[in-house]
Parts: structure tokens; sequence; C-alpha cells
């Protein structure tokens, strides 16, 4: 969610969509105005009403500091997922070796 610009101000419920497409994620209106609804009610979000020269007011989202704290402790949650899959995805050498060596002592074994 960095590049949804809530780290650098309001967002537009329709930009939020529109970027959340580009990065090939699919969200309709009717769940993202859930969701965004849920995290005003838990303090996360606020949001301002603003005239709109083309039709009705437009509702803008912005962070609170709670919003930013919980975003922020997203990011150490997610950077620390990704370091574990990245942890178990690279060969565990000693165990790689200790296996070989197993394998090696019971086919000298077996001669």
């Amino acid at each position: 969610m960095h590049s949804l610009n809530f780290r650098e101000g309001d967002a537009y419920a329709s930009d939020i969509i529109n970027k959340l497409k580009e990065s090939e994620l699919i969200v309709v209106e009717g769940t993202l105005y859930p969701l965004l609804t849920r995290q005003k009610n838990a303090g996360l979000l606020s949001y301002r009403w603003e005239e709109s020269t083309q039709g009705p007011p437009r509702k803008y989202y912005a962070l609170t500091d709670g919003g930013r704290e919980f975003l922020k402790d997203l990011d150490t949650a997610w950077n620390e997922l990704v370091d574990a899959i990245e942890s178990i995805k690279k060969p565990n050498y000693n165990n790689i070796n200790k296996y070989l060596t197993m394998y090696q002592l019971a086919i000298n074994k077996n001669r």
C-alpha cells in the first residue's frame, strides 16, 4: 500500500482502486468502502469532504497517527515474513553436508 500515497497525504477511493488495479490486485468499490469504514472506525483513518467541480463532494481518506503506527508495524511484520521465507528458501548447507556425509557412510558401510 505504499504507493497509495497514504504516507504523503489524502487518498480518494477511486484513486486507491486504480492503484490496486495497476498492481494487479482486483478490488471493487463494494469491497473497498467497507474496508475503509472499518479502518476509520478503528481509528486508523480519518476522512474529509472536498467539493468537486465535476459532481458531488469527494471523500478523501488519510492515515491517523494510530494508522501510521499500525502501518509501520505492518511493514515490520511483512519484512520479517519475507526474511523468514527467504531463509527457508535458501539451502541449509549444514544439513545438506550432514545428509551427504550420512549417505556416504551408508554407501561405504554397504561395500
